[in-house]
């Protein structure tokens, strides 16, 4: 879809759908008062008789409004105007978007925009509204032989600013807020794949291909290159499959030393690693059958952390960044790992594996011990990692563990400023007990009692080197149910953390 950014005043706009809001109370924002006053109160008299009460979620599309250059106003309630804050403005684009796309309109004009949200910045407001445009507008739809029909889908978004002196600022927001909206949908177009397609060899040609496209580096390591390098642990799970593992490693170079700008090299570089298991049967520790469909979806680390990279590129930010990707499927056969078996990582620690089921442990561990050799400033790992990260914070929140609380604080303001929350979990050395195996240095399960703390605790042994934190997104990466599906979080808190980090979040 095309967007652009304008300013002028409502009426005036020459545009198959104009959108504005309404307030409870009959309260009209500042651009349904332009085009009221225009109109000779025509908004107004339609509010007095009831069709729109500016309750959160009410739309109501209206035809020839007198006085306008506008072929339809669209009305968007926007709830009590003393709680309109973050979640309120981003549903309401969400609402307009999806209402506008129905009306058979090719293009509108979103007023939404000027809109005052409390503590956020106009920059927040127009990349807030490309981000969820696209993704209210977003498809997977490539494997089905007839498409949803969409009477005229929408082609072209212009998002409205007050004033012509913050056109440069609006026009970089949205450049960003697009930048992170492909990256989101390339994250859920990986996710949203069949196992059957996306498999390890299919990723790793992914990255190959945004190699090409973004002018990074990549490099594929194949089996004898992990068995090599000491990587047991990564190479256990893959024993029972018949598609060969890979670890991906891409490298995006666009910091100078000690400017933070430009081409270069030098900087120490930010790690993102991706758990890519393509598909979980569980392995021997087999799953039961009900939803294991939804095992494709364990990749969705790899593919956030791919999608950040896409969005980076996109917006060339002056920053480092590598991004890592241990991909295997965890299947069962007579070569698979069994319960009871112990392998050497490739740190030289020891693992017994209790439960072939937990197996994202064991290919992030070895990927974060070869993360040192790139001497990293932070490294944060994604992974769909535990159901009990699912049961402690629902499908709300995305689990986050750290070693550094700076690191965790970033983590933490990003995901607010992204509304693609997490929340902290603890860390502490008591928990480490868990661990413990009568034959190895640690085993790769706890127990029931705190599953992803335990979980966060085994890679915690993997990440003394350098600053650390890790996101279980396990109840935040997909949807079940009739909305089944990828999300593509987190990679907007990924995104917002790397803009700040590179001195572009406005």
């Amino acid at each position: 879809m095309e967007f652009s950014i304008k300013s002028g005043s409502p009426e005036k706009h020459r545009s198959a759908c104009v959108v504005v809001g309404v307030f409870e109370a009959r309260k009209l924002t500042l651009a349904a008062e332009l085009i009221d006053k225009a109109a000779n109160h025509y908004l107004s008299d339609v509010i007095r008789r009831g069709d729109m009460e500016g309750k959160a979620g009410s739309t109501l599309i209206l035809h020839d409004v007198p006085s306008t250059l506008c072929e339809r106003v669209l009305l968007v309630g926007l709830g009590k105007e003393k709680e309109f804050r973050d979640k309120e403005y981003c549903s309401a684009i969400r609402n307009a978007v999806n209402a506008l796309n129905a009306t058979g309109a090719a293009d509108g004009t979103l007023f939404l925009t000027e809109c005052a949200v409390k503590k956020r910045t106009l920059a927040w407001r127009i990349r807030q509204a490309a981000i969820i445009a696209e993704e209210s507008l977003y498809r997977f739809e490539q494997f089905k032989s007839k498409k949803d029909e969409v009477r005229r889908p929408l082609r072209k978004l212009t998002l409205a600013i007050e004033r012509r002196n913050d056109l440069a600022l609006a026009e970089e927001a949205l450049a960003q807020g697009l930048a992170i909206a492909s990256g989101v949908a390339l994250a859920r177009d990986l996710g949203n794949l069949p196992g059957n397609v996306c498999t390890p060899g299919y990723l790793a040609e992914t990255a190959r291909q945004m190699a090409h496209d973004h002018a990074l580096d990549c490099q594929v390591l194949e089996r004898t290159d992990m068995e090599a390098l000491g990587m047991h642990s990564l190479l256990s799970v893959a024993k029972g499959s018949h598609q060969p593992p890979k670890l991906i490693v891409l490298h995006y170079k666009g910091a100078i030393a000690g400017t933070g700008r430009g081409k270069g090299s030098q900087e120490k570089p930010l790690i993102l690693v991706g758990k890519g298991i393509t598909f979980d049967s569980g392995g021997i520790s087999l799953k039961p059958g009900l939803e294991m469909d939804e095992m494709k979806f364990d990749m969705c680390g790899a593919a956030s952390v791919l999608g950040a990279l896409k969005a980076v590129a996109r917006m060339k930010l002056p920053i480092n960044l590598t991004v890592l990707v241990p991909t295997s499927e965890n299947m069962p056969g007579g070569a698979a790992s069994k319960p009871g078996d112990i392998v050497t990582s490739m740190s030289g620690q020891t693992i017994e594996i209790l439960n072939t089921d937990a197996e994202g442990r064991l290919i992030l561990c070895d990927t974060l011990t070869y993360a040192e050799r790139f001497d990293p400033e932070t490294v944060i790992d994604v992974a769909t990692l535990t159901g009990a990260c699912v049961i402690a914070l629902g499908h709300v929140a995305t689990g986050l563990f750290a070693n550094d609380e700076g690191l965790a604080r970033e983590l933490l303001h990003a995901g607010d400023e992204a509304q693609d929350r997490a929340w902290q979990m603890p860390l502490w050395e008591d928990y480490q007990d868990l661990l413990k195996s009568n034959f190895a240095d640690m085993a790769n399960i706890g127990g029931r009692a705190a599953g992803s703390v335990s979980a966060a605790c085994f890679l915690s042994r993997f990440t003394k080197k350098f600053a650390w934190a890790h996101l279980d997104i396990a109840g935040t990466a997909w949807k079940s149910g009739a909305e089944k599906g990828a999300t593509g979080r987190p990679v907007a808190l990924l995104t917002h953390y790397l803009l700040k980090r590179a001195g572009k979040l406005n």
